[in-house]
């Protein structure tokens, strides 16, 4: 059933005008970064490409890849278009495994930006009477700040509580009367464990009717135990601060996937070769900005892997669909000759009687190899009941289905992993 859309013109253009208005602007944007930066202009001419060279969509082909370490190595602000005076917000990623990469906004990327999102998040429901409790964590990481925009710009209540100090989360839940909840998923399940050990019934004793979740991978099984726990409907959202944080793609009510491919020009390839893929085929995701200003970024390879399919969805929005994430390329493990991601062992322990949300994948290093194992914590009332080899029997042959590789579970005992108000840490390495 075709429902209302935020922006139904551009949600729902015919493919034919949707791929005239991308390669209008791919032309513009080329031509901006070549006259406008000059590391741009190095790279194009070393490429030999010149802007009028970019004649049809595929022609993007030509442009060499842009990748994480290119965004460090021109730390902070090598890449912008712009005069600096022109940027009025500036974001950045942890920088955990390096130098941050920085996201720089003018006053028309932030109006981009909350477009982009209200969309998004009117595509999972929210609307103007909705209150919005924001507990993704603030400051120069994307997220909160995303979500805050686009629930504004759709006239929603917001409050910005930001992760952490969860007894409080769950007062102010209690007393505003939140109805969404936005956060990452497994922040969701931590908020739920404490609000159950104060007494309450998640899916009672709250208000909420939806989550907007985003930041890590989770598999079905995890989405359908935050449903189950909390009463509501749990919609996922993808994006990356290289290119503009939350509000690349996000769900509808059909829970597909839609990407803002009017502003976010999507590409799928072979994260081997870089080979362009077909349409349908699982590879690397690769995006490139066509509508920002202070810092366009052209084919950057994100590392996650998914597919990408050109159908109208049953909402009436035409706008490509992107699969869930599989894995990230480097979060992929190779073990005995099988290729094994994070969320594969996630999905299967989902499915087995009396699990929590609570695991963690452990990588040990046995001479040149690693070898897999799992540590889970059961329920406070599966833990009780004992058998625990019946329960991690039940787990490895889940594992075993999915993966067809034998990898020992260890069950241990309820809250002895650290519990995270941001991305759960999930594979360690010992």
């Amino acid at each position: 059933m075709t429902e209302k859309m935020w922006d139904t013109k551009r949600e729902s253009m015919p493919s034919s005008r949707l791929r005239e208005l991308q390669l209008k602007q791919l032309k513009d944007l080329v031509h901006r970064v070549y006259t406008k930066n000059k590391y741009y202009k190095e790279k194009f001419d070393e490429a030999k490409i010149k802007p009028d060279m970019i004649r049809t969509l595929k022609d993007i082909e030509k442009i060499p890849f842009l990748t994480k370490q290119d965004l460090r190595s021109y730390y902070p602000f090598g890449l912008i278009c712009t005069e600096l005076d022109e940027i009025i917000e500036v974001h950045a990623s942890s920088g955990t495994t390096g130098k941050p990469v920085v996201g720089p906004y003018t006053r028309n990327d932030v109006d981009l930006w909350g477009e982009v999102m209200a969309r998004s998040l009117w595509a999972n429901g929210v609307r103007k009477n909705d209150i919005v409790q924001n507990a993704y964590g603030y400051g120069l990481f994307t997220g909160a700040h995303g979500f805050e925009k686009g629930a504004q710009k759709i006239g929603a209540m917001v409050i910005t509580i930001s992760s952490g100090n969860t007894e409080r989360q769950i007062d102010v839940m209690k007393d505003f009367g939140s109805t969404v909840l936005a956060c990452t998923p497994s922040y969701s399940l931590h908020i739920a464990e404490v609000a159950e050990e104060k007494g309450f019934n998640p899916a009672k004793d709250f208000k909420l009717h939806l989550g907007a979740f985003g930041a890590e991978a989770w598999s079905e099984g995890m989405r359908d135990k935050i449903e189950k726990r909390w009463g509501i409907v749990a919609h996922e959202h993808y994006g990356l601060t290289e290119l503009i944080g939350p509000g690349v793609v996000s769900e509808c009510r059909y829970k597909k996937l839609h990407i803002n491919a009017d502003h976010f020009y999507p590409e799928l390839i072979d994260p081997a070769t870089g080979e362009t893929l077909e349409p349908g085929e699982q590879g690397e995701l690769v995006f490139t900005t066509l509508t920002k200003e202070a810092f366009p970024a052209i084919r950057f390879r994100t590392k996650d892997l998914a597919s990408i399919t050109e159908e109208v969805c049953e909402c009436g929005r035409t706008l490509p669909i992107q699969s869930r994430i599989r894995g990230r390329s480097d979060d992929m493990m190779k073990v005995k000759g099988v290729i094994v991601f994070p969320s594969q062992i996630e999905a299967a322990l989902m499915q087995v009687p009396g699990v929590s949300d609570n695991y963690q994948i452990v990588k040990t290093k046995q001479g040149e190899s690693y070898v897999l194992s799992v540590e889970v914590e059961p329920s406070e009332d599966r833990f009780k009941t004992g058998h625990l080899d019946n329960f991690e029997k039940k787990a490895e042959s889940e594992i075993y289905r999915i993966l067809n590789l034998h990898v020992s579970v260890h069950a241990i005992s309820p809250k002895t992993i650290p519990r995270s108000t941001g991305k759960a840490k999930r594979v360690i390495e010992r």
